[in-house]
């Protein structure tokens, strides 16, 4: 069931996503450029326009290498986030390729030998690579990169869930689309900001550690952050084993929550646990000093409540 609203703003840098705190990982095997990561922090003030890069002094035999990135073609500069590495042009033994240098400017200026390299950039998920041939003085290398951001919560109704209780994942492509594929970035948390290239997605989202899990599509813009909506139909359910109404709860005991076809939902130990729920019907067993009771009780969204298991 797709449950989610989205909202592209302008731009992904109306409000510009801090981008101070983020390290791309190391590259993971098979990956001769280095890896990326894409999760970033909440955004923060109003762009910052890119001066003009001049062109250094360089001395003899060496040529300085400005490099910019933008949206895609026609689009704004990207004016943080960016992560430049430049390699050399063969690879080493084992297929990998030796990291010369490595910048986090908006717009840096490298000064280099002449000959060739790899550049490639990175900007969250998003990134790109080419082959440079530095000669001459000066070179000017443009990076198209067609990255959009998504930002994502949850609510019940018009309830914010917890950041504390709600994770995402996100894969690529459409969630009806066919094949077994793993997510591009894994427990993303609530109101975080993750950077990926234009495109297909899909959210899962887990409230809780149950059953209350709704899958999302949405459609990702090059330069635009998209704020995402993941509407759950559930409760937080307290399960309680009691001698009489209201009473007090029995400890040692262990729960069993099951569908009305016997599926098992979710099983605990304890006098009083907590279970977020999906909207639905379902039957509370407690086990406790070697007797077995039950109840049946229905979930309705964003009711949470107290289920009461008489010992009797």
């Amino acid at each position: 069931m797709t449950l989610a609203q989205a909202n592209s703003s302008s731009s992904l840098f109306s409000a510009t996503p801090s981008f101070g705190a983020f390290t791309p990982p190391p590259a993971r095997g098979g990956d001769g450029f280095g890896g990326a990561g894409g999760v970033l922090g909440p955004p923060s003030q109003a762009p910052v326009a890119i001066p003009p890069a001049a062109a250094p002094m360089v001395p003899a035999g060496q040529v300085a290498l400005l490099l910019s990135a933008r949206f895609g073609t026609q689009a704004s500069p990207i004016t943080g986030g960016l992560t430049w590495r430049i390699y050399a042009a063969k690879a080493e033994q084992g297929g990998k390729y030796r990291l010369l240098r490595e910048d986090k400017s908006p717009a840096p200026t490298v000064v280099l030998p002449a000959g060739n390299y790899i550049v490639h950039v990175g900007f969250g998920l998003a990134n790109a690579v080419k082959p440079v041939t530095l000669r001459g003085a000066t070179v000017r290398e443009e990076f198209d990169l067609p990255a959009g951001a998504l930002r994502i919560e949850g609510r019940v109704g018009d309830a914010r869930i917890p950041a504390a209780q709600i994770s995402f994942d996100v894969f690529s492509g459409s969630q009806f689309e066919p094949g077994d594929r793993r997510p591009i970035a894994e427990h993303v948390a609530s109101g975080a900001v993750v950077v990926v290239p234009e495109g297909t997605y899909y959210i899962v989202s887990n409230y809780g550690d149950a059953n209350s899990v709704v899958r999302s599509d949405i459609r990702v813009q090059a330069g635009k952050l998209t704020d995402v909506i993941v509407n759950h139909r559930a409760a937080i359910i307290t399960l309680k084993l009691v001698n009489e109404k209201g009473g007090e709860a029995l400890a040692n005991t262990a729960w069993s929550v099951l569908t009305p076809g016997g599926d098992v939902i979710k099983e605990s130990i304890g006098a009083f646990p907590r279970v977020v729920l999906a909207e639905g019907e379902y039957r509370a067993i407690a086990r406790n000093d070697g007797n077995v009771f039950e109840r049946e009780f229905t979930v309705v969204p964003g009711v949470d409540g107290d289920i009461e298991v008489q010992a009797r």
